[in-house]
């Protein structure tokens, strides 16, 4: 397929070539390598030769005539010299220079896309925005949320197109990028995303701090959810929004306290050099999972988190391995590991059992999540006796579960056109096909760091490049090379969904007071949205590779905080890294070395 150019910077083919290109403001430019060679060292040796020449003829005409020289002469000579001096400095000039002038490399699809995907968030933060905020269309709104709660909960972000600030996927989404930068750190840093990434997560994790009495030793509530669905005919921008937006407590909601304490315990390591802040962080970390579980782990045995029209937890014990791993590589404390590797937890968290959604990572299911980030404690960790054996099994569960991706495994469906159906043919499928990018190209990693050159499964040897590669076609769909050559990231390539669900990007952006009826016009528009909301991955295509570019339709266009996280970190995972491979120490920094204080029982039968 021939490659076609970018107004944003991509194209569908994703494999560019790296020599003698450029990217600015969006076009590519080539270079000529002739264009920039030096003249011929005998060219150069030849310049420099000429003068003292030139000064002896002079000398010898001048003792032969004297005082007869012809002023026309004098001035020729004085200009070829001058000509001559210019043109050895600047040869001079280019031939030391050449080397510290080249064109800057092309910036490749999974930078530009990584870029552009960190923009969405930018235009989902709610409150009073920052200067450096980029999203000409978006305005401070809802600047009165939660007055008379504690502190106020202005901040965070919309979810999605709704205005609507859910703090379940919103920890989730924080959660995964947080794992994302303290793995692939330098592969941000090199992209010179690093700090603009934890700027979004700092966003986060300060509004997640808000909404709970983070300073005291003990909770008895958090905030479930801030806003509601607006109106029944209601269409408006956040920076119009005048109706109430309610403040929903739960005071038993063990599966987001959970969710909120790995969360903030993943973002203190992230933040570890600000000590104050990532103190901060753990202390409001260790008294969620204490709420979460009631302190009782395993044996916990109150209720459910609360029904809600959206963001429902199917269960909490896969958010209390998932905390509970994340608050180890946080603290450090062994209480943590002796929980999340407890047969008991295990067993209560249906970690090895099978099931249709066994293996897909998403906000509501972390069991993959859990058992990769307890598989990397034992790949680089000696634990051995009494944490082996859990480690172990983890450890084989998520192999087993990657090797599911694979286009040799029958687990799981595939459209016609490549895109792996982990949801079963159900809508937004593209949430969960970015996390599984996420972890089968981070698990090659981690092969790579253990030198291990690739994983048995089922009678197959797979070579650890095999579930990169899976990954690239996974991703490679997503931006464009499927049967429809539609990017389902606005803003990349020059074809990509026009009709996004999303108020603020639907209504233009000078109008500044609008009541909801007003606003139906615009919900109602024959044209595309005025505002393109750069970055955001909508819901995406059916199980037959089909997609409705309707603004009505959220299934298909609603690009959502939760989805993003999960393509940013499958992103730069899968940026070269030949020079840049995972940080594998960061993470652990504050586990401290550890010691078998705890032999293993002798064989049975003997003293």
């Amino acid at each position: 397929m021939p490659e076609r150019s970018s107004l944003w910077g991509g194209t569908f083919d994703i494999t560019l070539e790296m020599e003698d290109q450029s990217i600015e403001n969006g076009h590519r430019h080539y270079y000529d390598r002739s264009a920039y060679q030096s003249p011929l060292e005998d060219e150069v040796k030849q310049g420099w030769l000429l003068r003292p020449a030139m000064d002896m003829e002079m000398k010898r005409k001048k003792k032969k005539r004297c005082f007869n020289i012809n002023p026309t002469v004098l001035i020729r000579t004085l200009v070829v010299v001058a000509v001559l001096a210019g043109f050895v400095a600047l040869v001079a000039f280019l031939a030391t220079h050449r080397h510290h002038h080249r064109p800057p490399p092309v910036q490749d699809n999974y930078t530009i896309a990584l870029q552009r995907a960190l923009m969405f968030f930018n235009a989902q933060r709610s409150g009073k925005l920052p200067a450096n905020n980029n999203v000409s269309w978006r305005g401070d709104s809802c600047l009165d949320d939660g007055n008379g709660y504690l502190n106020g909960l202005e901040g965070g972000y919309y979810n999605g197109g709704d205005a609507v600030k859910y703090s379940f996927p919103a920890s989730f989404a924080m959660t995964m990028l947080s794992w994302s930068v303290l793995e692939y750190s330098a592969k941000y840093e090199t992209t010179g995303e690093l700090n603009h990434v934890k700027d979004i997560i700092r966003w986060g994790t300060d509004y997640l701090l808000k909404t709970f009495n983070s300073s005291a030793d003990t909770i008895d509530k958090i905030v479930l959810q801030v806003g509601k669905n607006s109106p029944e005919n209601c269409w408006i921008r956040p920076e119009s929004i005048n109706y109430p937006r309610p403040v929903i407590l739960c005071s038993t909601c063990p599966a987001l306290a959970a969710e909120m304490a790995a969360a903030l315990a993943a973002a203190s390591i992230v933040f570890k050099d600000d000590h104050k802040y990532s103190k901060k962080l753990v202390h409001g970390a260790d008294i969620l999972f204490k709420f979460a579980t009631k302190g009782e782990g395993e044996r916990y045995a109150g209720g459910s988190d609360p029904p809600s029209n959206f963001y429902n937890s199917s269960g909490f014990w896969d958010e209390f391995v998932w905390g509970g791993a994340w608050m180890y590589c946080a603290t450090g404390n062994s209480s943590y590991i002796d929980l999340v590797t407890s047969p008991g937890l295990a067993k209560h968290a249906k970690a090895f059992w099978g099931g249709p959604d066994h293996g897909v990572l998403g906000w509501d299911n972390k069991h993959a999540g859990a058992q990769l980030l307890m598989s990397r404690l034992r790949m680089f960790l000696d634990f051995g006796y009494p944490y082996e054996e859990m480690l172990k099994n983890f450890h084989e569960q998520i192999s087993e579960i990657i090797c599911s991706y694979l286009p040799g495994s029958h687990n799981f469906k595939r459209t016609n056109g490549g895109l792996i159906e982990l949801n079963h043919g159900k809508p937004k499928p593209l949430q969960y096909v970015t996390n599984a990018a996420f972890l089968a190209t981070l698990y090659a990693d981690y092969l790579e760091a253990t030198l291990t050159p690739g994983w048995q499964c089922g009678a197959k040897f797979y070579p650890k490049d095999e579930f990169r590669d899976f990954a690239k076609t996974q991703i490679d769909y997503i931006l464009g090379r499927n049967l429809r050559h539609m990017s389902y990231v606005v803003g990349f390539s020059d074809h990509f969904p026009q009709y996004v669900h999303h108020k603020g990007a639907s209504i233009p952006g000078y109008i500044k007071h609008q009541s909801c009826q007003e606003g139906l016009r615009w919900k109602e528009s024959k044209k595309p949205n005025p505002n393109t909301i750069v970055g955001a991955m909508v819901g995406g295509p059916d199980k037959h590779d089909g997609f409705q570019d309707n603004r009505s339709n959220y299934n298909f266009t609603e690009p959502t905080i939760a989805g993003n996280a999960g393509l940013v970190a499958a992103l730069v995972a899968l940026l070269d890294g030949s020079k840049t491979g995972i940080d594998k120490n960061t993470m652990f920094y504050a586990i401290p070395p550890f010691s078998m204080s705890r032999l293993p029982p002798p064989p049975v039968g003997k003293p």
